[in-house]
């Protein structure tokens, strides 16, 4: 008999924009309903540079949410980034990780890494502290294919980085690739990727096929069937390898549905449901508690989360739009159904 109810320890969410402002009052307690912690991504505008950015952002995101949700926050990495100033925010407790963007790879990214060379310094203080780097793997070379990007970012950048600094711990984040679930299962115990929802659930055609659809793009964008596949079993293998981080992205509407239209999907609303069919799918119910709340703390060396989450199989309809006051969202699955629901 099919399972109708699943309960988990508390999962985390390895990969959050939560954004500022109106915006982060809008869409933060979504992520903290399902979730006890998140890696908060720090490409704001300014982006988070310091310490004292990091506290204050994390002061503002805490007001958002109220008790019972910790974010962890993440410095952003410059050209020009400080490499004992990362390791003092580490030890102090500000900052979990430091992330990579390279320069104009995707939302926020402007003041990002031109050349892995400029930061080789802060990566050695970052390896010496144990403190993670998260990498959005991309090259932004305007010769490359954008569907090729995160293949040749792991030939050009990543394979080296990985061998260069072998005791940093490394996220290849939002993985799309059968190249990048290949890479990272290759790889020691100190290289892990996370996985999103829609990447386990969409393939390119969803952004292109019956019109141009601008809430089925994301950065990286979603690739060819084979990719999903491939992202499907990394994710249900029961490797501690590959763990749940959402990426949600929200973005108004009309910042969307527009000639330039940002990339980004805001899944936070319905994240575990989306993530829960897949296993559901896969049949492999019982690796799902793993890959949502184990393998990311165990990763990071944080304890694992005390509480618990039920989610039961019952249909639920996800809404074309969220509204908060002048902000309207369309969320992943908008107006689809979905056959699980999460009970709390």
């Amino acid at each position: 008999m099919a399972n109708t109810k699943l309960t988990i320890r508390r999962p985390d969410d390895w990969h959050v924009h939560l954004r500022d402002g109106a915006m982060l009052q809008a869409v933060a307690p979504y992520t903290a309903r399902q979730f006890a912690r998140a890696i908060v991504m720090p490409n704001l505008s300014p982006p988070v540079t310091s310490i004292d950015a990091a506290r204050a952002y994390r002061e503002r995101i805490v007001a958002a949410t109220g008790p019972g949700f910790t974010p962890l926050m993440v410095a952003y990495l410059t050209d020009w980034i400080d490499g004992a100033m990362l390791a003092e925010g580490h030890a102090a407790g500000v900052f979990t990780a430091a992330k990579l963007y390279p320069a104009h790879a995707t939302t926020g990214s402007a003041h990002g890494v031109t050349d892995v060379a400029h930061i080789r310094a802060a990566l050695e203080a970052m390896q010496r502290a144990g403190m993670p780097l998260l990498v959005h793997g991309e090259v932004t070379d305007p010769d490359v294919d954008v569907f090729d990007r995160e293949a040749v970012f792991i030939g050009r950048t990543l394979a080296a980085l990985v061998r260069d600094f072998p005791g940093l711990k490394v996220v290849f984040e939002h993985i799309t690739t059968e190249e990048a679930a290949q890479f990272v299962a290759a790889q020691g115990n100190n290289v892990a990727a996370t996985i999103t929802p829609q990447h386990l659930h969409i393939n390119r055609n969803a952004m292109l096929v019956g019109g141009i659809r601008p809430h089925a793009y994301c950065l990286p964008v979603a690739k060819r069937e084979k990719h999903r596949l491939a992202l499907r079993k990394a994710a249900t293998s029961g490797s501690a390898k590959f763990f749940l981080g959402t990426d949600t992205a929200p973005h108004r509407v009309e910042t969307k549905e527009s000639a330039c239209g940002c990339a980004g999907i805001f899944n936070a609303p319905f994240a575990l449901e989306s993530y829960v069919t897949v296993f559901d799918q896969e049949g492999a119910l019982d690796r799902f508690e793993a890959f949502a709340s184990e393998n990311g703390p165990r990763f990071y060396g944080l304890p694992l989360n005390e509480g618990t989450i039920t989610l039961e199989r019952n249909a639920v309809q996800v809404p074309e739009r969220y509204a908060h006051a002048d902000i309207s969202l369309v969320p992943f699955h908008a107006g689809e159904t979905l056959d699980w629901c999460f009970v709390g």
